[in-house]
């Protein structure tokens, strides 16, 4: 299985690395901050608000979709522990599949990846219009403001990965405080008749659980996010592990508990129309003065989880890069062995979004927000691909894993594959169709990169036939001359 491994993954500097390097490393508080922060944005502090119609149902989806991200929590886990390499889902399925299918499982999360930090960016702006009204309606200085913030934290993910999990692990505090507080003190201020309360309209509870599921699905997405610096986290086969499912247990707990104290505090028909629902909540329950210390949260809640997003904008790319499937320039590293390239190219698409956001014409708003939604969809793909890579690379380890390791493997794979493939379905039949078009649009990339790696070839081929000639003709010219003399 080892020699598979090193087979096809870049080399890395875990061997004989020195004390000051793993110094700079991730540990497991920084990893597991960087899961947590990744998932934990903008969207849970808006979900009670969109969840409010479907009433106590809302409680059974969302444990449906806690199990499905810890699901795929222990499948990355168990993959990580495999291959503890940089590039997470892509790394994983190029292993198990092959260059095509491991390219465009990078394509596609790369894709998802931008998209959505375009999102955080502008759902941070609206957060700011709490403490900064000026910005309310003002198209222009909110544009300025969400490129500042994607410029700053692309400047700061610049300056190494052991910055960024500093930056991570304070913003990651500072807001889980205030959901904790609501996800726990709160309960003692719930009004349980607000919570079990029917659905609204006449869906069947199978459709309700599956639309709840949908709605919750993007606060979860990230939780893989501690196995896309493989190489910079210290001893990663441990490290990975055990920040990917600690995170996603811990999210999935402050997620569902939160629902239930917001639902609970604000009654449905104020609920429905809250446009900051813990917000809200904290105000019913503590004061003026908790209702802007929630907004703070929210507020650096997007900001962590921008930032860890901006970090895996720039490693998918360069990982594929090191295997020849992506441009050269996406692998190359600064000093501080950051992807810099990478990481300025997707800010300048990053960028692209905000502008075209809030441009001020509704069709470029439609447009962004379902841009997002196929953002969404792009990132379920590496999801159910990574559940099949797991079996992939157990069956392919021969006598190294026994049948009972196989079996068990072989159901939570399966189950998060399927778990995967509901969340598809529930996306919406146009989510699905453009998403699966913007993942062929990579195919012409593909196919660009091999032929010049072809073309590389065929030159290196050329060169080596041309010196070869060379050595001929000097070594039949030095014959002459001796047979002459």
């Amino acid at each position: 299985m080892e020699e598979g491994v090193s087979r096809v993954l870049p080399a890395t500097r875990v061997a004989g690395e020195s004390q000051k390097t793993k110094s700079r490393k991730l540990g497991l508080v920084s990893s597991t901050s960087l899961v947590i922060g990744s998932m934990i944005g903008s969207g849970v502090f808006l979900l009670p608000t969109s969840l409010a119609p479907f009433g106590g149902i809302s409680i059974v989806g969302w444990l449906f979709t806690a199990v499905g991200a810890i699901l795929l929590a222990l499948v990355f886990a168990k993959l990580s522990s495999i291959v503890p390499k940089t590039g997470g889902p892509y790394i994983y399925t190029r292993l198990a599949f092959g260059d095509f299918i491991g390219f465009w499982i990078a394509w596609g999360y790369w894709i998802g990846t931008w998209t959505a930090n375009a999102a955080i960016s502008v759902a941070f702006v609206s957060y700011l219009n709490v403490f900064f009204p000026a910005l309310a309606g003002n198209n222009f200085l909110s544009a300025i403001v969400a490129l500042a913030l994607v410029w700053l934290l692309t400047w700061v993910n610049t300056r190494g990965v052991k910055q960024v999990g500093i930056v991570q692990t304070i913003t990651t505090i500072i807001k889980l405080t205030p959901l904790v507080a609501i996800a726990l003190l709160g309960l003692f201020w719930v009004h349980w008749d607000n919570v079990f309360v029917p659905a609204t309209g006449n869906q069947s509870p199978v459709s309700a659980i599956s639309s709840v599921a949908a709605l919750t699905l993007f606060s979860f997405l990230g939780l893989e996010t501690a196995t896309i610096p493989g190489d910079e986290i210290n001893n990663p086969k441990v490290t990975i592990p055990r920040a990917t499912v600690f995170g996603t247990i811990l999210t999935a707990l402050v997620y569902i508990l939160g629902t239930v104290a917001v639902m609970g505090v604000v009654p449905r028909d104020q609920l429905g129309h809250s446009s900051a629902p813990f917000a809200d909540a904290a105000k019913s329950m503590w004061g003026n003065w908790a209702y802007f210390a929630v907004g703070f949260g929210a507020v650096v809640s997007c900001l962590g989880a921008l930032n860890g997003q901006i970090l895996t904008q720039g490693q998918v790319p360069m990982a594929a890069a090191h295997d020849h499937l992506f441009p050269t320039r996406f692998g190359k590293v600064s000093k501080n062995a950051v992807p810099t390239f990478s990481l300025v190219l997707s800010s300048i698409l990053i960028s692209a979004l905000i502008v075209l956001n809030y441009s001020g014409f509704d069709s470029a708003t439609a447009a962004f927000n379902f841009i997002i939604l196929l953002a969404t969809t792009t990132t379920l793909v590496p999801y159910a691909f990574c559940a099949m890579a797991e079996l992939m690379l157990f069956i392919e380890g021969g006598k190294e894993f026994n049948g009972q390791r196989l079996f068990g493997s072989s159901i939570i794979a399966m189950l998060a594959f399927a778990y995967a493939l509901w969340l598809v379905y529930g996306s919406g039949s146009d989510a699905v169709l453009w998403g699966f078009i913007l993942l062929l649009l990579g195919t012409p990339v593909y196919v660009w990169q091999r032929k010049q790696q072809a073309g590389q070839v065929d030159l290196e081929q050329a060169g080596m036939e041309s010196t070869l000639e060379k050595t001929i003709q000097e070594t039949n010219r030095a014959s002459e001359e001796k047979l002459a003399g």
